[in-house]
């Protein structure tokens, strides 16, 4: 082939030596170049500077490089083949970028494999060597790159058909934990590192009820073979990157379903929510794409205002795959769903920002947040989610249509046609499928600040036989979607000053606009020593709470290493904490409605 690369780990140095092979390069000069950023995550995140050093031969003999700017490399020009050698230093134990050590190495293709200018669109060859030290004799490799040589899992030759597939087929290698399954007729992988304990055949029963979930209400890809989950499983961490025949999660090791254990957990159902999320992407983002994002322009930021629909409608459907395909209950889903709206109600900054600025705006507020996130940003994730929730519910009590439909309009329109979808194109989708007017409703929805979108959707909700009320929050772990512990006629009682605190301290992470907090001058990382002359710590949030509105909070904090005395008028606590329930006594025209929406009930939980 014109290009060739090869790969090679170096685990105990965390780096991957890579040689590339240009046959045929630009008489001109052969340009080569990293990626800024990777699809799905809207950060540059120059990649480039992880690259150690990288020189070039040509004819056997060294060919001068020269740097264009902080990602590019330009080649002396030369008649003969090129070949590249560079080292890539892999310590970021992500799903972003590249890690490797003694127990395991993983990359994805923006961080180690060069793009050659004007040869992005040929096919190329990739070696993936296995290390060369005998310890690692028995690593194996997992990645959904196609394979030429060797058996599977095994090290060897692969090929992708252009730049674009080479960088979205991420490779894990080690001594991980394999399974097979089979859904929708696809077979499906998994590759789980780490250290754990786990019921294999469990997981890949439940993912399995999962992906044909999706692959029956979306219609299976007609260019996906095979598809694979790359799980990373450490002490404590949260995260996934689609990609169009795989993803990439990471999980804490009690997430994961245990040998033995029989129920869904909540860490367990926070795995499968995340498995659900990355997989509907196969449709939503990785074909279903962003007029925008076609092609991908990875050299700089690429500006879109539908990341609410992208990432929204995703994390819409998450739950809702779960639901409906009976791997949680009807009480478990509202509180997903409540957890999700309640991220959209703590958040004064969805008083200032609205979702398609939120969307456009990804790369430097929502990728980049600072101390003054609470009061600037509102989250296209959560956000969008809402939006999904009271587009859906318009359509079925209203619009003789669903979601679902829209969705299915958009794979056909331009999924399955490779064209982008316009920055309107959701809107026109809708408007194919009801005679509904709702210019008022994606006015307010996508560009409006406020509440005025939550308004909607609880009368929404009150006609499809959900309860949506508010109250205050209940200490630091409260993500809300559940009923409080206070009595509704304590709820008066309890203080607040506007504080968001570190876990485990009273270390100050932000302070809300027009709080007591901010009043009294209270300031991010901030350390509160003492409150009412009593010594602060993991206990202050209660201790605020149990202050009445109108008392005196005087504080003391370090500011750096100066200690200054705060005074604030305990304020009311806000209710910006979501529980949804289902109402007594459903109508039978409700009750199905609700049927056909989240699936038939298991029982109990009416």
């Amino acid at each position: 082939m014109h290009v060739r690369y090869t790969v090679t780990p170096r685990p105990t140095a965390h780096k991957f030596d890579v040689v590339l092979d240009i046959a045929s390069p630009s008489p001109d000069g052969q340009v080569v170049s990293l990626p800024a950023w990777i699809p799905g995550s809207y950060m540059i995140r120059d990649f480039a500077k992880h690259v150690v050093y990288l020189d070039a031969t040509s004819g056997g003999q060294p060919l001068n490089v020269a740097k264009r700017d902080k990602q590019t490399w330009v080649l002396a020009p030369t008649s003969e083949a090129i070949q590249v050698r560079y080292s890539v230093h892999a310590w970021d134990l992500s799903v972003r970028k590249a890690h490797l050590d003694a127990t395991h190495g993983y990359f994805n293709g923006t961080s180690v494999f060069l793009k050659v200018h004007g040869a992005d669109t040929a096919p190329c060859a990739v070696v993936l060597a296995p290390p060369k030290d005998s310890q690692f004799a028995d690593w194996r490799v997992a990645t959904t790159l196609p394979r030429v040589t060797g058996d599977a899992l095994e090290f060897g030759d692969f090929e992708a058909c252009d730049y674009d597939e080479l960088i979205d087929c991420p490779v894990e290698m080690g001594t991980f934990v394999h399974a097979r399954f089979e859904a929708g007729g696809i077979p499906h992988e998994v590759a789980l590192t780490g250290v754990f304990d786990v019921d294999l055949d469990r997981l890949c029963a439940d993912l399995k009820i999962i992906c044909e979930e999706h692959l029956d209400r979306m219609g299976t890809p007609s260019d996906l073979d095979r598809y694979l989950f790359q799980i990373m499983v450490v002490g404590s961490g949260y995260g996934g990157l689609e990609h169009r025949t795989s993803t990439s999660l990471i999980c804490s090791r009690d997430d994961l379903p245990r040998t033995g254990e029989a129920k869904i957990t909540d860490g367990y159902r926070t795995l499968l929510a995340l498995s659900s999320h990355e997989y509907f992407h196969l449709w939503n983002v990785k074909r279903i794409k962003p007029e925008r994002f076609t092609p991908f322009d990875l050299t700089h930021e690429s500006y879109t205002t539908l990341l609410w629909a992208f990432e929204g409608f995703t994390s819409y459907y998450e739950p809702l795959a779960l639901v409906r395909c009976g791997l949680i209950d009807r009480a478990s889903w509202l509180e997903l769903m409540g957890r999700k709206l309640t991220d959209v109600m703590r958040r004064p900054g969805r008083h200032v920002q609205s979702v398609t600025d939120s969307s456009f705006d990804a790369w430097t507020k929502f990728y980049q947040q600072d101390e003054d996130a609470p009061n600037a940003i509102v989250s296209y994730y959560s956000k969008g989610c809402m939006v999904a929730f009271a587009l859906d519910l318009t359509l079925r009590l209203d619009g003789g249509t669903s979601l679902d439909a829209v969705m299915r309009r958009l794979y056909e329109r331009y999924g399955e046609t490779g064209n982008g979808v316009p920055e309107d194109g959701v809107q026109a989708a809708v408007a194919k499928l009801t005679d509904l007017d709702l210019t008022e409703f994606f006015d307010e929805a996508l560009n409006g600040t406020g509440d005025a979108l939550w308004d909607r959707l609880t009368g929404l909700l009150n006609r499809a036989g959900i309860e949506a009320s508010l109250r205050p929050r209940e200490g630091t772990k409260d993500r809300g979607g559940k009923a409080g512990t206070v009595k509704e006629v304590d709820w008066a009682n309890r203080g607040d000053l506007g504080v968001l605190l570190r876990p485990g301290g009273a270390k100050v992470r932000a302070v809300l606009d027009d709080s007591p907090a901010m009043h009294a001058g209270v300031a991010p990382g901030d350390e509160v020593v003492a409150m009412n002359h009593l010594k602060a710590g993991a206990t202050l949030p209660n201790r605020i709470a149990r202050l009445s509105p109108g008392d005196e909070a005087v504080l003391h904090v370090f500011r750096r290493d100066e200690l200054h005395t705060l005074t604030a008028t305990v304020r009311p606590a806000p209710r910006d904490t979501v529980v949804l329930s289902l109402s007594n006594g459903l109508t039978d025209a409700v009750a199905s409605m609700l049927n056909h929406w989240l699936g038939p009930t298991a029982g109990g939980d009416e």
